[in-house]
């Protein structure tokens, strides 16, 4: 017998409704995030609304944390093949990831510190603008092999280190992957940057692995819950006395106020949102964490980011027209909050503003832009239904970065 979650025995809004359940958001929030009403939510599960059209389709799907498929139930259409890129260089980062070179053990490790100087170096490249993701792709190969040598080869205090910088190496590893259609490789090495973090027996190492392991569970709309219990765990093990410390406190903070607005707990978001603005505050209004990029240009800039998820955009606005994006020492990071900003206006449906804010995104970081999925799911909307004068700049912008319009 069937059951009543089985696709083939359901209707679209019944699939939508299970979709959104599972999600945990509730019909107003849904309707925020999707651009329409609480009642266009509830007619579309009710049947009173027949199935929208793809651009709908996979903007429902990327809120729920779900496949096309879940709602569709039509086994031919996937989710990534529209809403998610593939670098060119993806498959030599899988490669690297998969495969093992066995160096010789009489095969010289290379020292901590030499290592760690690689990673900053990674770090840099990774944060400067351009082509971020390609020049970190050229990279990876060689550095995750000679992060595995040392680890294997080196001992006490050093093989600590070396552990530290092993982490760091994934983490690298997966902000590359992320927003590809990889997510087993994104979870590989979330997981990976995690078990060494441990065994380096670092709680900085780990605070870090907790921060981007935090992103992993929170693209995947898992419970809020599970992620903020990382994150408070991870924050015990860490000294506010020490600025390297305290930079991470904070980012963990941020991670529990993002995780609670990404689920419409506003009063939870906020509550932490002021205990990683107080960090900022005691670390000095120049400080910026050199590759974690923690400071008080990142905690106001995320605060633009949680007024989108809590469906508050003339709030984002407002942050939006104070925000100095000078104090983010990375191209990445301002690419990203510019596009925050243009969502908060995708969500008035002021497409000229839109538009003109994800054109300065992708001056700014082009890889950033090419894979974000609002960008990727709102262009084809903008060429279609924006604003007569700027269809034809959205439609550029959408060629430029290989999304199908």
């Amino acid at each position: 017998m069937p059951t009543q979650h089985d696709p083939a025995h359901t209707t679209f809004g019944q699939r939508a409704r299970i979709a959104r359940e599972r999600a945990g958001l509730t019909r107003p929030l849904a309707a925020g995030l999707a651009g329409r009403s609480p009642d266009w939510v509830k007619a579309i599960e009710n049947g009173s609304i027949g199935m929208p059209r793809l651009p709908m389709l996979l903007r429902l799907a990327s809120i729920y944390g779900c496949d096309v498929t879940d709602l569709t139930g039509d086994d031919r259409i996937a989710a990534a093949t529209y809403t998610k890129a593939q670098h060119t260089d993806l498959p030599d980062v899988k490669r690297a990831l998969t495969t093992y070179r066995l160096q010789a053990a009489e095969a010289e490790p290379e020292s901590a510190q030499v290592l760690g100087a690689r990673v900053w170096q990674a770090w840099k490249l990774w944060h400067g603008r351009g082509n971020h993701r390609a020049r970190i792709a050229a990279l990876l190969p060689d550095l995750l092999a000679d992060a595995q040598h040392s680890v294997r080869l080196l001992d006490g205090p050093a093989r600590r280190q070396a552990l530290a910088a092993q982490a760091q190496t994934y983490h690298l590893a997966q902000l590359f992957l992320s927003f590809q259609p990889t997510p087993e490789l994104v979870m590989l090495t979330g997981d990976r940057a995690m078990t060494a973090a441990q065994d380096a027996d670092s709680p900085k190492a780990i605070a870090a692995a907790a921060w981007y392991m935090n992103h992993i569970h929170r693209d995947a709309n898992e419970a809020a819950e599970a992620r903020v219990d990382l994150a408070e765990q991870a924050a015990q093990l860490l000294h506010q006395d020490d600025p390297e410390d305290l930079a991470r406190w904070g980012l963990l903070m941020l991670a529990v106020a993002l995780s609670f607005a990404k689920v419409g707990r506003s009063g939870d978001a906020w509550r932490y949102w002021d205990r990683a603005n107080d960090a900022a505050g005691r670390l000095g209004d120049d400080y910026a964490h050199p590759w974690l990029i923690f400071g008080q240009g990142i905690v106001d800039a995320y605060a633009l980011t949680m007024h989108n998820d809590l469906m508050q955009p003339r709030k984002a606005l407002e942050i939006a027209a104070a925000l100095d994006l000078d104090r983010v020492p990375s191209a990445t990071r301002r690419a990203y909050h510019l596009i925050e900003t243009a969502r908060a206006h995708d969500l008035q449906d002021e497409g000229v503003a839109a538009v003109a804010l994800l054109q300065k995104a992708h001056r700014e970081s082009p890889e950033t832009i090419r894979y974000n999925m609002h960008t990727r799911m709102v262009l084809p909307e903008l060429v279609k239904a924006g604003p007569r004068m700027v269809q034809g700049d959205a439609r550029q912008l959408a060629q430029d970065i290989g999304v199908p319009v």
